[in-house]
Parts: C-alpha cells; structure tokens; sequence
C-alpha cells in the first residue's frame, strides 16, 4: 500500500512549464539574429542558433524541437539575405551544417520520445501486476492494524521478490511476508505462486503447522513445473530462460518466509519462521527480535525438516507493534557499505502507529542507502488493538 508523505507546506510552489521554457530558445533566435546583423562583418554568430534546437529537445518533444529548428533555419537565411547574401561559400556551410546537426537532434529525440511511451507502458504493466499480485493489505483487519510499503530494487518495476498478505479466518488473522531469491521481475512468478497457495488455503488449515506444509508443497510443485519448462526452453535454443534453468538445476531456488497466525481472542502470536529474519516487537521498554527456537528451511527445501515444523508463542498484547520485513531491509548498505541498523533505528519508534512506523522507516532506509536498493524490500506493520 503506497504511503503518501505529509505535505509540510501547502502554498502552492511554481514550476516552469514546458510551454513557458520554450521561450527560452526563441528568445535567443532573437537575439543571436539581431546580435549578427549588427556585428562587424568579420563576426558571425549564426553558427550559434543550433543550440536553440538542442536546448528545446532537453524539455520538449520532437514537433517542438523541429519547430525550433525550422525557426532557427530561418533566422539564419535572413542573417545571410541581410549581411553577405544567401550564395556565399560561408552562408551556405553554415546552412548546410545547420540542417546536418538539427536534423540529427530531432531523431535523438524522437528516439528518446519512443523510449519514454514504452517505459510508461513498463511502468503501467507493473503497476497493473501489483495491483493483482500485490494486494494493498486493509488498514484494519480483525482486532489488527496494519501498514504496509514495497520497495523494488528495479527503477522501472513496482513489484518483484518480496510479497506480503493477509488472510481472515474463523478465530484470528493470519500474516505471510516472503522473500523469493532473486529480484525484480524475474522472480514474479515465484512470488505469485506462493501467494496464490496461501490465499488459497490460509482459511481451509485450522493447524500452522499443516498450512506451512502445504505453502512448501506447492511452491515445490511449482517450482518443478518451472524448471521442467525452463529446461525445454534451453534444450530448445531459447536465449533469456537458461539462467533459471541453471539456478533450478543446483537446487537453489527457494522462498524465505515468516507464517503468523494471531488469534482475536488472546494475547499471544503464532509463528513459523521458514529461513526468514526475524520480526521486532515493539513496545514502550525496547524491541525485541522474535527469534524462532527452531527455524524452519526455506519454503521448496521442506525435504531438509524431515520433523515437521515447530510453532513459537509469543506475547502479542493489546498496543503492542510488530515489525515484519525482508532482508532487503537489513542489508541495505551506505556509502561506506555499512548495513542498515533496524533495530537501532526503530527503538525511536515504538510509540509509532503502524502508517507512521512504516513511512520512518521508508524514508530512512531510503537516506541510508542514498535513494537506491540493491535489493527489493517489504515492511509490514502491525499493531493489536484494545
């Protein structure tokens, strides 16, 4: 669920429009022109109406940049029919050159313009993707209240590895946060596969234990389905689909997950933590890191637990927060390449509401890594309510 800053200042703040820049470059049409014709015939300053085209198409498409060109073509044949006339050896090098370089212009921007409608459409197809796979978590489910932000490692994906839902059943509220190897969309399908498993059967399993099980035989399932595919694919001569194969083939492919269930009527949070980093709990006296007494493998490598998956009890009372996120959180890293301190940061924010929780630590992961990750991130906020 994107979060939304509060805005500090609401005056409104003026920024020049595309219509007000262009301006710029037939101001200075006008006045390179009148500039030449009144310079002494040794000066020519005609060569410089190139840079009016080359300004316009930093701002502006290609018909405004052409425009500008034509303008600028223009003002160098009335420069040449007022000063030495349109045959001269130096006019005609000067228009010659003119046509060469503006023409070079507009096609590096219609170049440019074709370039930024197919990252829109990119950027539209990842948002659509998001919004299905994706699902924004509710503000408020059962006794809980939750907030949720994804940041993706990819500049043109909204979506990728990491994932997170929700799921009501008869007596409580279950929670899934994951994490699939790999970034960006090339582990989307993983990510759905895992999610449609759990909204699927999060209701259906009354035991975590049983619904854990479950997640990891289809995500072993489908994982197989995939590899087989990808196997064919490169068999076949296919460029693109080997390095899934390749990954698949030395059994590293694998999706870290934390499982919660939190009943309405207790006190208490259930947990299964499969390879996952640790949720934080966060009350007034400090955080504390829910550690698993007995993790779990990841979800596809369940054949490595051959005794089953444990559950751990933690208090969870009325007020308290919990902090879930994926290791692209905690091993965001600074210039000097030191890794983003959670726990220290958020001991500042216990008090916080799960929307406030989750937008301080967007926005320091953010400063802390200098704006970029290299690694998709999730954080989910939850707090149980009186």
């Amino acid at each position: 669920m994107p979060l939304r800053p509060r805005p500090r200042d609401r005056r409104p703040s003026w920024r020049p429009g595309r219509h007000t820049l262009t301006v710029l470059p037939l101001a200075l049409i006008v006045v390179i022109t009148v500039v030449d014709i009144l310079s002494p015939p040794t000066i020519h300053l005609g060569p410089l109406l190139i840079v009016a085209p080359a300004i316009t198409a930093s701002f502006a498409g290609a018909r405004t940049t052409a425009l500008v060109a034509v303008l600028a073509l223009a003002a160098l044949t009335v420069i040449g029919a007022l000063r030495d006339g349109l045959t001269t050896p130096n006019h005609e090098t000067q228009l010659g050159a003119q046509v060469v370089v503006s023409a070079l212009i507009v096609g590096l921007r219609v170049l440019r313009d074709r370039h930024e409608r197919e990252l829109a459409q990119v950027r539209s197809v990842s948002e659509a993707a998001q919004r299905v796979l994706l699902r924004p978590l509710p503000d408020r489910i059962g006794q809980l209240s939750l907030a949720s932000v994804y940041l993706a490692a990819e500049a043109e994906a909204q979506v990728g590895g990491d994932l997170y839902a929700a799921a009501r059943t008869a007596g409580g509220t279950r929670l899934l946060v994951g994490d699939v190897r790999g970034k960006g969309l090339a582990s989307l399908g993983d990510a759905a596969l895992l999610l449609g498993a759990f909204r699927a059967a999060a209701h259906l399993h009354a035991d975590l234990p049983e619904l854990a099980g479950y997640l990891d035989g289809s995500v072993r399932w489908g994982l197989a389905q995939l590899d087989e595919q990808a196997r064919g694919e490169r068999l076949d001569g296919e460029p693109g689909r080997a390095g899934r194969a390749d990954v698949n083939d030395s059994g590293e492919s694998f999706i870290t997950a934390v499982i919660l269930d939190i009943p309405d009527d207790g006190s208490v949070i259930r947990l299964i933590d499969c390879g996952h980093p640790p949720p934080l709990l966060l009350r007034a006296d400090g955080v504390t890191a829910l550690n698993a007494h007995r993790p779990a493998p990841p979800l596809g490598l369940g054949e490595l637990a051959p005794g089953g998956y444990e559950v751990d009890e933690f208090p969870f009372l009325p007020g308290d927060r919990l902090l879930i996120y994926t290791d692209g959180v905690i091993e965001a890293r600074d210039p000097k390449r030191r890794f983003y301190p959670l726990t220290e940061r958020v001991t500042a924010w216990t008090a916080d509401r799960p929307d406030a929780l989750v937008r301080h630590v967007r926005r320091d992961l953010l400063a802390h890594a200098g704006g970029r990750l290299d690694d998709d991130a999730a954080i989910v906020a939850v707090e149980r309510l009186g």
